[in-house]
């Protein structure tokens, strides 16, 4: 018997314990969950003997322990910040550990140590990052098992609508992950290299500086870059390529219109808005504006940001209702805190909408003295508003490789991500039994 602990049972986790239930009785495994809610973690395991649902508080460092103390192997979808806290508790038990989450330079301290200890701790194991490094790696080191050399890499992932569920939604988008964490995207600075040039995109030009991708049968995407793209050259062993960009998804039009709540300064989560439980929606955009007697919030908000009344930007604006005088009640809100929940009035999954899970590559490479370019793309379509395409392609990739592990079939120790053929084309492969696969075309 193989127990398996699994700290974390929120949105992104339900598939994934699906997946680990549905095969514990073949594989023997008993698995463990530890969630803040166990009821409602119950409710989704549906009474499974496989299953031991406990309610976990991460402060219990006793807890910890002893849960920990009684797996074989540890899964963390908690948030990400609190990924070393169990990492360091894996390490002093010496259990194999995986998270859907970016390496973090904690996690990468302990990098020699747990290959010293000779465990594996596996982490970017969910869509992105997770899938998307799998998927370009494949094609990266075929192209290089040709001979060809790599000149030119871009990678685009978003989690939108599926075309079914757009309906009247003029931005054809809803939460389908953690709000807070749309509500804060982009941040800092983007940070890429562009025809050998490196090339920084602040934080309040970010969402005004986009490019248009077509993916065939579901029409125009455009996307906006991430904080960091450069991070993986030495990863993917692109070094020497002149250009290397990594961006997120969303239908055309909703960058223009998200930058109006950028230059307001609504996503701001730096400080408090006073007396924010008694301020309505249209209090909160008016507080980012100029006084005038007799103008009105729209007015005000369009000659500031040299909007058109009628644009498409402010008929997006008063489609969310931030002009309404609907009460916040949030106390003690800051900017980013108040918008998310403007926002989750209208963003919210309706019992009938799917989301889609939309991935895109592109490869440029010289091959026999020729230049040559290849897209590569995926489209997941969600079931429902449990087993979303976010939840499927986050928690799929999270559960073959903590089957693999089990198995024996993992062979690395230390801290790693899934860039490596031994881990990606397994993997790959089983995901493509679930119908997440890739369509590749040469386009020259």
């Amino acid at each position: 018997m193989k127990h398996i602990l699994l700290l974390g049972g929120g949105k992104s986790s339900t598939v994934l314990m699906n997946y680990l239930l549905e095969r514990a009785g073949e594989e023997q495994w008993q698995l463990t969950i530890g969630d803040m809610q166990p009821e409602l973690i119950r409710s989704k395991t549906k009474d499974s003997t496989r299953a031991t649902v406990v309610q976990f508080n991460l402060s219990d460092a006793a807890q910890l322990q002893s849960l920990v103390k009684q797996a074989d192997l540890v899964i963390s979808m908690l948030p990400a910040m609190f990924h070393p806290l169990v990492a360091k508790e894996c390490l002093r038990q010496g259990r194999n550990m995986v998270t859907a989450s970016y390496v973090s330079d904690d996690m990468r301290t302990m990098a020699k140590d747990v290959e010293a200890a000779g465990l594996l701790f596996l982490n970017e194991m969910g869509v992105d990052p997770g899938i998307d490094h799998m998927s370009a790696m494949k094609v990266i080191d075929e192209i290089r098992a040709k001979g060809g050399k790599m000149t030119a890499f871009e990678s685009f992932t978003g989690g939108l609508l599926a075309p079914e569920s757009e309906k009247d939604n003029p931005w054809r988008y809803k939460f389908t992950w953690n709000p807070r964490n749309v509500v804060l995207a982009g941040q800092g600075v983007a940070k890429f290299i562009q025809m050998g040039q490196y090339k920084y995109i602040p934080y309040h030009r970010l969402f005004r500086r986009t490019e248009l991708i077509n993916i065939p049968g579901y029409g125009m995407f455009e996307g906006y870059g991430n904080r960091d793209s450069l991070g993986y050259r030495e990863q993917y062993g692109l070094q020497d390529v002149h250009t290397m960009y990594r961006g997120t998804l969303r239908r055309p039009g909703f960058c223009r219109s998200w930058d109006v709540f950028v230059s307001l300064g609504a996503t701001d989560d730096s400080y408090i808005i006073q007396e924010s439980e008694t301020m309505t929606y249209r209090q909160f955009i008016n507080s980012f504006l100029a006084y005038h007697p007799t103008d009105s919030v729209e007015l005000k908000l369009a000659h500031y940001l040299r909007l058109d009344l009628d644009s498409e930007e402010m008929y997006k604006l008063q489609w969310l209702g931030i002009f309404d005088d609907k009460p916040i009640g949030l106390k003690n809100a800051t900017p980013a805190q108040i918008l998310q929940k403007i926002l989750e009035d209208k963003w919210s999954l309706e019992p009938d909408d799917k989301d889609m899970l939309v991935m895109w590559h592109k490869f440029n490479y010289e091959l026999e003295g020729r230049q040559h370019e290849k897209h590569s793309f995926m489209v997941s379509i969600g079931k429902d508003t449990l087993e979303t395409a976010m939840a499927t392609t986050v928690g799929l990739p999270v559960g073959i490789a903590v089957k693999m592990i089990l198995q024996g079939r993992m062979p690395l120790v230390g801290v790693h991500i899934p860039t490596i053929k031994a881990v990606y084309e397994p993997l790959l492969e089983e995901l493509g039994h679930h119908g997440i696969s890739f369509i590749e075309r040469d386009v020259q």
